[in-house]
């Protein structure tokens, strides 16, 4: 179970690393856009419709990487008080019953979406530039897929704590630079406290 956990979570991340490149490409077009705009004089007709779709595929592809990192904003002023256990119960029960029909929704219309424009070749209708849209139409059952799967390997975690009592750790890609100074300062005393 716990391979299968992992395997899944290695997607994840590895797809929520690859579009994190995104947001080195958004800056770009944002600088770019913002010099010809202002300094040159001649704005794009791309450069709007470009932004919006690599936002779009950035969010999109960005949710399951966030719920296999347990990075997503959760209300747990109670939650985090129960035993192991009861954490896992609630979790399991949460996501049969309201993450699963969400993002089998999300798959499922998606798709419908998708298939959609690409029938029609669809293009943005509110951009001189008509830019192609049902490539990034594409990635909303895509990530509806992905979040569904990254859902079975939560569940998996859930199942395995309820049973054991403690949480299988996660793997781990990147640290807030909170947890980072923390770990260094636990460390440095942990040090002082030895000489």
């Amino acid at each position: 179970m716990v391979k299968i956990i992992h395997a899944i979570e290695s997607l994840s991340i590895w797809v929520g690393r690859s579009f994190g490149w995104c947001i080195m490409i958004l800056t770009l077009s944002v600088s770019y856009e913002v010099f010809v705009r202002y300094v040159l004089n001649a704005p794009t007709v791309w450069a709007f419709d470009m932004m919006v779709q690599m936002y779009g595929a950035l969010f999109l592809m960005a949710g399951p990487y966030a719920l296999a990192q347990d990075a997503h904003v959760r209300g747990d002023v109670v939650y985090r008080l129960l035993p192991v256990r009861w954490q896992a119960r609630i979790d399991f029960t949460l996501y049969l019953t309201f993450f699963f029909p969400g993002m089998l929704a999300l798959f499922w219309f998606g798709w419908e979406i998708a298939a959609d424009s690409w029938r029609y070749q669809e293009v943005s209708w509110n951009s001189p530039a008509r830019i192609q849209i049902y490539f990034f139409k594409t990635l909303i059952p895509i990530a509806g897929f992905l979040l569904i799967l990254q859902g079975v390997a939560e569940c998996l975690r859930c199942w395995k704590a309820m049973k054991e009592g403690v949480w299988l750790e996660r793997l781990e890609d990147v640290k807030e630079t909170e947890d980072q100074l923390m770990e260094m300062a636990m460390a440095e005393q942990a040090k002082r406290g030895q000489v």
